[in-house]
């Protein structure tokens, strides 16, 4: 069997031996300028942390800095000035996944998807996200879950309305996957301590997990990145280099294969290294004073 090379690299990543730093930024740059499906919406400034008010013109800022190339913004709450950001990504042209954040309070929960249902009424979302990896954490059981997205449901009904988790808890909560509309899978081969060498094949198993608990539903990647510093988790290392690779690897099999994909994050946050470690604060492609890292 002669070697296909048209399909080769839509199944393992590019081969970058030889490839400097310079040569990297320089292919990292060609992709971003192609433009992403998607992308993660990091609102806080250097300080600021989730249960600080976000103001208007910072949102406003840094979606000006993404706009050029995104066509669409996951932002993960709807309150606390979060709200502001599907509406701000409206005037851009940016489409929206917009997350209802919860967690264990249920008044705060309350609030977060009746803010979900105002602004679809206003026009600002396209697809509604029903909690963030609520059953990673633990913050509350399946059937509570499936109470807040059947809730959001009965008044959302032109778009769809899915839940974002890790994949395998799809598979994990056959429960959740039939009452989504979408399968919004969060797919991280870092958090799994695997090999950079390795970590787009694996993901595509990620996402053939998702495929498969969600039943012929669409399966949209919600998130997933590389952090460009911090300790590593086994095999897995961050680093700039390594996290350039990720990003191009990635990118280009969500070009080739059609897949719907959200990059985490747009900038790096000092406040995530409280629950992720030192390398919570470097996912992002522009860094915590807005300027390009790579």
């Amino acid at each position: 069997m002669s070697i296909r090379t048209e399909k080769f690299l839509a199944l393992a990543s590019i081969d970058y031996v030889g490839k400097s730093v310079e040569d990297l930024q320089e292919m990292f740059r060609e992709f971003l300028a192609e433009g992403m499906y998607g992308l993660c919406f990091s609102p806080y400034v250097e300080g600021q942390q989730p249960g600080d008010q976000l103001s208007e013109t910072q949102i406003r800022r840094r979606m000006e800095i993404i706009a050029p190339h995104t066509k669409w913004v996951r932002s993960f709450s709807t309150t606390e000035g979060n709200e502001l950001i599907p509406k701000i990504a409206k005037e851009y042209g940016i489409k929206t996944l917009v997350g209802a954040w919860l967690g264990d309070d249920d008044a705060i929960n309350q609030k977060e998807v009746a803010n979900l249902i105002a602004l679809h009424e206003e026009g600002c979302i396209d697809i509604a996200a029903v909690g963030n990896e609520v059953l990673y954490r633990g913050d509350l059981t399946e059937q509570q879950l499936l109470d807040f997205i059947h809730q959001a449901k009965s008044k959302i009904k032109d778009i769809p309305v899915g839940y974002v988790d890790a994949y395998y808890e799809f598979v994990d909560h056959p429960r959740i996957s039939e009452a989504c509309d979408v399968i919004l899978a969060n797919c991280y081969p870092f958090w799994e301590g695997c090999d950079l060498d390795y970590s787009l094949l694996y993901m595509k198993d990620m996402y053939q997990r998702a495929l498969r608990a969600g039943n012929g539903k669409k399966v949209i990647i919600s998130e997933t990145g590389w952090p460009s510093k911090g300790t590593n988790l086994e095999g897995a290392f961050p680093s700039h280099e390594n996290a350039i690779k990720y990003f191009i690897n990635t990118q280009k099999w969500a070009n080739e294969e059609g897949i719907e994909l959200f990059y985490f994050s747009s900038f790096d946050e000092s406040w995530k290294v409280g629950a992720e470690g030192d390398v919570g604060a470097y996912w992002g492609i522009w860094d915590k004073n807005e300027k390009m890292k790579f």
